[in-house]
């Protein structure tokens, strides 16, 4: 039977991270840990070029069209589609439900939980099942890889398409919808390219929505530094490329030391992977002693979801299992 969901946006908001209360509890030092708790790639595109003025001047109009451009040829995006950089997927996350009137959203969980809070926040019912006025869509999905399709994404008010996680299978893109009224495509800068600190995310739009969105978002929301970095990592193909292929490889190291050891692969992305387990807490807890942190939820207690080791760590990972 399948475990039932806790999809309450006020319940258990968590995330991957919390290191501090990791360490407090199996103590270590920060550089003794390896953090596989995200799905952040842990090997990050290299940042290079960077000058003072980056650091010193407001953003420049020309370097942020600059990284548009970038963007547009990246990901194929539509002629009828404009694009508004923010800083990061979740300052825009925070932001999509004010695109529509508070109704019914439909969220189908287990999934990423800010879009829930965010819709809640805004005063929208959030409910996992149709019909509703707005839909969101985590493609692929976090935590288990569902990929979603073009059906799924039609007939709302509002379409939310999140493809935070979607730079490692870019033919599985619905970047195609970005064109159709009232959806809304979310790309992250920090997944695919390691740089989660930089704050950099992409809202993929009809231009009237990217007008809203902007309003929304003020003068200067993406910092110089994000402004240099995203346009050279947008326009690096070949970096991205040989990532991809580095990427599987080392999911399907992660999943044969994993089966090995009697964890079920239940999904995931090259980026992370899901496996079901007999007792969660307790796999976490062993890993936690070896200071490896991994991921689990609290609508589940078979799911154990863990991201890629750096390349000098996976012999920590091998000694702890």
């Amino acid at each position: 039977m399948a475990e039932p969901i806790d999809i309450d946006p006020r319940a258990k908001r968590d995330h991957g991270g919390g290191l501090a209360a990791a360490r407090a509890q199996f103590g270590g030092t920060a550089q003794d840990w390896v953090d596989l708790s995200t799905g952040i790639n842990p090997t990050p595109y290299p940042v290079e070029g960077l000058t003072a003025q980056d650091w010193a001047a407001l953003p420049d109009h020309d370097a942020f069209e600059r990284l548009v451009d970038a963007a547009r040829a990246f990901w194929n995006v539509p002629d009828g589609a404009a694009i508004l950089p923010a800083p990061g997927a979740s300052a825009l996350i925070a932001r999509l439900p004010m695109l529509a009137a508070p109704a019914q959203v439909e969220i189908t969980p287990p999934t990423y939980n800010e879009h829930a809070a965010a819709f809640s926040a805004q005063g929208w019912q959030v409910t996992d099942h149709a019909p509703a006025q707005a839909r969101v869509l985590v493609h692929p999905n976090n935590p288990d890889g569902r990929l979603w399709t073009k059906d799924d994404a039609t007939g709302h008010d509002l379409t939310v398409i999140d493809e935070s996680f979607c730079d490692v299978t870019p033919e599985a893109s619905l970047i195609q919808l970005a064109e159709d009224p009232n959806t809304v495509i979310l790309k992250s800068f920090g997944k695919f390219w390691g740089l989660a600190g930089l704050r950099l995310g992409f809202a993929i739009a009809r231009p009237e929505i990217i007008a809203r969105l902007n309003d929304m978002t003020g003068p200067w929301a993406v910092s110089g530094p994000a402004l240099r970095v995203g346009t050279q990592a947008l326009q690096d193909q070949t970096w991205a490329e040989a990532t991809r292929i580095q990427l599987a490889c080392d999911a399907d190291r992660l999943d044969n030391l994993m089966t090995e050891k009697g964890a079920k692969l239940a999904g995931g992305t090259s980026l992370f992977r899901l496996y079901r387990v007999e007792n969660a807490k307790a796999w976490q807890d062993r890993l936690a002693e070896h200071h490896i942190w991994s991921r689990i939820f609290p609508y589940s207690e078979t799911f154990l979801r863990l991201g890629l080791p750096p390349v000098d760590r996976w012999e920590q990972l091998e000694r702890a299992l």
